[in-house]
C-alpha cells in the first residue's frame, strides 16, 4: 500500500516533533535518512538507505546512517524486522501490520489483519511478561520467486 504524501508529512512532522522534544537535533541528514525509511515500502536495510540518501547528500557517511537508524528506532518512529543474524531492514509504517519475507530474494511486504492485531497471549506468553504488541511475520516463496523456479 502506497503512502500519500500526506502521510509521509504527517510522519515528518511528527518526527520532528517528537525530537525537538527529546532536544535532540534535527539535522539535514536526519531528515534525509527519516524521509528515505518513511516513503519506502520495500523495508530496506541501511546499505540501501545509504545509497539512496548519498545520491542526494554526498558526504553522508554509512556510519551516520547506522547511528540515525538507531535513533529512530530508539524515539519509536521505526521499526526493524527479519532474523536478528541477518542485515537488519528498518520499516517506516507504524500503523499496526504484519509482513510477508520472501525466503529467496528478500522481499518484504506489509500486509494488515485484524485478527492478527489481536491475537490473545498464551498462558505461556502470560507468564513471561505483559504483550504490548504482537508480530506476525511469514515466510515463504512470493509469487515471482515460486514462478520462477517452475
Amino acid at each position: 500500500m502506497k503512502k500519500s504524501p500526506e502521510e509521509i508529512q504527517h510522519q515528518l512532522s511528527h518526527f520532528m516533533d517528537l525530537l525537538k522534544r527529546a532536544g535532540v537535533k534535527i539535522t539535514y541528514q536526519r531528515l534525509e535518512i527519516f524521509q528515505e525509511v518513511a516513503k519506502s515500502q520495500d523495508h530496506p536495510d541501511a546499505e540501501t538507505i545509504f545509497k539512496k540518501v548519498r545520491a542526494r547528500v554526498p558526504t553522508i557517511s554509512l556510519d551516520t546512517v547506522y547511528r540515525t537508524l538507531w535513533l529512530l528506532l530508539d524515539y519509536g518512529l521505526i521499526t526493524t524486522l527479519g532474523q536478528p543474524r541477518e542485515r537488519v531492514r528498518f520499516d517506516g509504517n507504524m500503523i499496526s501490520h504484519h509482513h510477508f519475507v520472501c525466503r529467496k530474494c528478500g522481499m518484504a511486504r506489509d500486509f494488515y489483519s485484524h485478527e492478527f492485531d489481536s491475537l490473545p497471549a498464551n498462558e505461556e506468553v502470560k507468564g513471561l511478561g505483559t504483550v504490548e504488541s504482537s508480530h506476525v511475520e511469514f515466510r515463504g516463496l512470493c509469487s515471482k520467486c515460486l514462478q520462477d523456479s517452475e
